[in-house]
């Protein structure tokens, strides 16, 4: 080579040496150029890397690079998804719920795994590795190449591409399967106890099984009409266990190339304005009423074109034609409501903003503004020492009372804040505490922030919404009530809904003043309360607050309806139901009492708690139930059911905080399981039974519980951020044909609070729609969970309220 340089002194010396040299090269140039077409096609087969590092990982066969790799990208997505969606390590919950609607093998003793995918299963880690490699060898291949000729550029981008898209898919049954398993092993992650109260969507946690890949990129995925492959988010152990795993949105193989990429661009656009249109736009609610806005109770327009308020009409319900589908909004200030028992005595004052009530019922220690709370000393009207000492007082009167053992459910009529109610819960009694949304400003949602039952309702024209013979005492406290108008049409309503044998308790001015009016009142009551055959037993007053107490008992039998010189009131006919109380109206007339033994309301419930559990006499075997059982074998199998639920699942599998869960309701009640399996705890249940299903709400009244007749296609008689806690159980496939889904979602996030539990159960398709549209909401979704079409989710109502205002002209002033 050196003699080369002096070729133009010796030509022929030269030209034997050239030849040499040209031999020499051309032999090196082949060399090269087969190393570099050998290397571009063989890189992606055997993960060399080509990085500045120098390191290799051989593969031994091609089969075993396609399954490490598709192990390796179903881990790889599964971090990424759990770096969208973080969960704290804990101890494993169990989430049984064997004998529900979900299937016994995919529920029974199921818990979930923590999340350690490196030390659970090297393999992976180290695929995820190679894969890591591919990529970047894949990168410096592809700059070298445009330094290369274009047939060998071509070539190797080519051979490529074929390795990627046959590496990930082109795997055999075996393969694939044991990729699911080793995914499955690694990506779940616990339920931590107390989680509920996260604070953000990415911490929830989904649990689906291979048939809940629906939701989130799978629906996505159906909609493009692509057919890609999902790796599966659940697999169930044999035995009695079971696994749920936390579903992570992955992608199908490793990596996606370029070339898919495009390929599959214009559906990507297409699929993305689809979403956009299924989307759902929620406004915020714009009404005179503002942040208290109840729909049924707010519809001025309807109460601006009744011809007569004489008997409080415009405080009854006027429902608007369509029900709103915007949010209301949230009061400046508001907070997470206090707990029980402290928010008994006091509440954040920015969370009920209202002032008035404490100006003109300070002085009887109704309510009082102290600094940034509202407080609330525990008096009324008739009760200025306390409500303890009242409800003391009115055993002492009568003893037969017997609070939280003869008497357990009472309806409080005007009842103000509530602290009688509130304070019954001390002797083991449950009140229907009722007021309207009158001058007394926002009385009854004070209660219900206090974590004390009550609903907004009037008694004007139309019967009260409970069944008949279900209260145990009824209570009025000055209620401000007429009762001796109009053939006493109201008292003979309080009639109808008080058990036979139940008491009447009234501890109004007439009982114990002597100004004129008062006594004429008096007189009156006791003209109409002997004809209605109730019989005064008790009569006595309280030195302490200064008032009376008046205690009337309803007839068991009717005899002294036979008995009577004037039929007035008059006995109703017998082909009126008694039972019959949604939206009918009010008649001055009684019912006769039952005296057939089997008949509801012959014979006084067993004394409370063993009402609670025990099937109601009347309830007979000849009888179908709910479920298709003879009925008192329905009604156990139903509390079986719910204690199992609920002990096995919603106190120990979810990671509800159960400490900040006062006001419960349940959506759809059927026989009170569900609030009999949560006796233990300190919380009520607003039992809620469908005017459209079938009317248990007796059977709910005789053990020792309360509800109410509601049609979901209307708004609920509450104020807004009433509720802690919402259970439906198959209630939301029954009616959004009827009423419409995002309708009744709306109303359901009006009553729900801030922080605020909402748990659905039923079918696998309402499920997914109704997490898409809690989703738009900003809702945290901490659990979905479906099998064989039957599905579970978990949600909780953060404080987002969305900017665009939908104005309510109905409900403008």
């Amino acid at each position: 080579m050196a003699l080369g340089k002096y070729s133009r002194v010796d030509g022929r010396k030269s030209s034997n040496y050239c030849s040499t040299v040209t031999i020499v090269v051309f032999v090196a140039l082949c060399l090269v150029g087969v190393w570099m077409m050998t290397s571009s096609s063989v890189v992606p087969d055997q993960n060399l890397d080509l990085s500045s590092q120098g390191k290799k990982n051989d593969l031994s066969t091609q089969v075993t690079e396609g399954k490490e790799s598709y192990n390796s990208g179903n881990e790889s997505n599964n971090k990424a998804g759990d770096e969208g969606n973080p969960t704290d390590e804990g101890k494993s919950k169990q989430f049984e719920d064997t004998l529900g609607d979900l299937p016994e093998d995919a529920t029974k003793g199921d818990a979930l795994v923590s999340q350690e995918e490196n030390h659970s299963n090297p393999q992976q880690t180290e695929s995820t590795s190679e894969v890591k490699q591919e990529e970047k060898s894949t990168e410096q291949k592809e700059d070298a190449g445009e330094s290369e000729s274009e047939t060998q550029s071509e070539k190797a981008t080519v051979d490529s591409d074929d390795k990627k898209e046959d590496g990930p898919n082109k795997v055999d049954d075996k393969d694939s399967e044991a990729g699911e398993k080793n995914e499955n092993k690694s990506v779940g992650e616990e339920i931590k106890e107390g989680s509920d109260e996260k604070k953000s969507v990415e911490n929830s946690v989904e649990l689906n099984d291979k048939k809940d890949q629906k939701v989130g990129q799978g629906s996505d995925e159906k909609a493009n009409g692509e057919k890609k492959d999902q790796s599966s988010s659940a697999v169930f152990s044999s035995g009695t266990q079971s696994d749920l795993l936390n579903e992570t949105t992955t992608q199908n193989g490793a990596f996606s190339t370029q070339a898919s990429e495009s390929k599959n661009e214009k559906e990507m656009q297409k699929s993305s304005g689809s979403d956009k249109e299924n989307s759902y736009i929620w406004k915020l609610c714009n009404s005179t009423a503002g942040s208290d806005y109840i729909p049924c109770l707010d519809n001025l327009e309807a109460i601006r074109n009744l011809r007569s308020r004489k008997h409080y009409e415009h405080r009854e319900r006027h429902c608007p034609d369509n029900p709103p589908t915007c949010l209301v909004p949230l009061p400046e200030g508001y907070q997470r409501s206090v707990e029980w028992p402290t928010s008994r005595e006091k509440i954040w004052y920015h969370n009920v903003p209202h002032t008035k009530l404490a100006e003109i019922k300070g002085h009887q220690n109704w309510v009082k503004v102290s600094g940034i709370h509202l407080t609330f000393p525990g008096g009324g009207t008739q009760f200025k020492h306390g409500a303890l000492h009242y409800i003391d007082f009115i055993q002492q009167s009568f003893p037969e009372i017997a609070w939280g053992k003869q008497t357990r459910v009472i309806l409080d009529v005007g009842c103000g804040v509530a602290s009688f109610g509130g304070y019954l819960f001390e002797r083991d009694v449950l009140a229907m505490s009722l007021a309207p949304k009158d001058e007394h400003e926002a009385q009854v949602q004070f209660a219900l922030e206090r974590g004390i039952p009550a609903i907004s309702a009037v008694m004007g024209t139309k019967r009260l919404p409970f069944p008949s013979r279900v209260f145990d005492v009824v209570h009025c406290a000055r209620c401000r009530v007429p009762w001796h108008i109009e053939g006493g049409k109201l008292l003979l309503e309080l009639n109808r809904v008080l058990r036979p044998g139940g008491l009447f308790v009234w501890s109004a001015t007439p009982v114990y003043q002597k100004l004129p009016e008062d006594v004429e009142i008096w007189e009156a009551m006791q003209k109409l309360t002997n004809a209605m055959c109730w019989e005064l037993v008790s009569k006595t007053k309280d030195r302490v607050n200064g008032v009376g107490v008046a205690v009337y008992r309803k007839p068991t039998s009717n005899e002294c309806y036979e008995q009577r010189s004037k039929d007035a009131p008059p006995i109703c006919q017998g082909s009126d139901d008694p039972n019959a109380a949604w939206n009918v109206p009010l008649q001055a007339c009684m019912h006769k009492a039952p005296v057939a033994t089997s008949e509801r309301g012959s014979q006084w419930p067993e004394p409370w708690p063993a009402r609670l559990s025990k099937s109601p006499y009347w309830l007979l075997s000849s009888q179908a139930g709910v479920y298709g059982k003879p009925a008192p074998e329905d009604f156990t199998a139903d509390y079986e059911h719910w204690k199992h639920v609920v002990t096995n699942s919603y106190l120990n599998g979810m990671g509800i905080n159960w400490s900040t869960v006062r006001n419960v309701m349940d959506m759809r009640a059927i026989y009170g399981g569900f609030a009999a399996a949560l006796r233990d705890l300190n919380v009520w249940v607003m039992n809620v039974v469908s005017v459209d299903a079938p009317d248990t709400l007796p059977i709910i009244y005789e053990r020792g519980l309360f509800g109410i007749y509601h049609d979901w296609c209307e708004s609920f008689s509450t104020y807004p951020r009433s509720y802690d806690l919402v259970h439906a159980d198959h209630l939301f496939s029954k009616i959004k044909t009827k009423c419409g889904l995002p309708a009744i979602v709306a109303e359901v996030d009006r009553i729900l609070r801030p922080g605020g539990k909402l748990i659905v159960r039923d079918k696998e398709e309402t499920i997914t729609e109704l997490e898409s549209m809690l989703k738009s909401m900003q809702y945290e979704i901490n659990m979905t969970y479906s099998k064989d079409k039957e599905g579970l989710l978990y949600c909780q109502k953060t404080m987002w309220r969305p900017k665009d205002v939908e104005t309510l002209t109905y409900a403008i002033a």
